[in-house]
């Protein structure tokens, strides 16, 4: 279809309550594309490795992130060189999104509608979502539900500090509140000048 749009429901999994995001991305967006668009959404910091996986295809089923050899045997495809189109349909309507291998932040993205574009709208857009996403390096879920304990105990010595850090970590000063969310205020990053960084450091041997 002409103008394709792409909404998808993006879940952050292993928290509760849920944090979640819906996006529309142009239909011929690759993965790294839909990569940076999460990243802004849940105002991670993309400071760390991702990938993305079909779900339900069997052992072997493609996975799409940053081709780094020495990582393992069988590293990803090149997100950029992939449209998230070729592998996501209305038979295969579900992808994993795992962010941060460490903290292990793995996201379910489904695909809800394919749209014709609005006139006059930019994608991608977020019309919709719930809390704000969690910090990075705050120590995936188990650290995450730690943290949120920390936040809402004014008794805790580090409550203050706790606030600041959290803040600091998405940008902002005061406290952080892990209620707070508005679509309207999502500012997307363009992934064109962050692929061109990424593409310089592969060659330098940054990675």
């Amino acid at each position: 279809m002409p103008n394709a749009i792409l909404q998808l429901r993006v879940e952050l999994l292993h928290i509760e309550p849920l944090i979640w995001r819906r996006l529309q991305v142009p239909g011929d967006c690759t993965f790294w594309d839909l990569h940076v668009a999460i990243q802004s959404a849940f105002a991670w910091n993309d400071s760390h490795l991702h990938e993305f996986r079909p779900v339900g295809q069997g052992d072997g089923k493609p996975r799409f992130g940053l081709p780094f050899n020495d990582v393992d045997d069988h590293p990803p495809l090149p997100g950029w060189e992939h449209r998230v189109a070729e592998v996501l349909s209305r038979a295969n309507p579900r992808l994993e999104y795992e962010y941060d291998f460490g903290d292990g932040w793995e996201h379910l993205i489904v695909l809800e509608d394919i749209l014709e574009a609005a006139p006059g709208k930019r994608y991608p857009r977020c019309t919709a979502g719930e809390r704000a996403g969690p910090p990075d390096d705050c120590g995936g879920p188990p650290g995450y539900a730690s943290l949120l304990a920390t936040l809402a105990d004014p008794e805790d010595p580090d409550h203050a500090s706790s606030h600041a850090w959290a803040s600091s970590q998405k940008g902002k000063r005061g406290r952080f509140d892990p209620e707070a969310f508005d679509e309207q205020k999502v500012k997307f990053a363009n992934p064109a000048p962050r692929l061109k960084r990424l593409l310089a450091e592969l060659a330098g041997g940054a990675y």
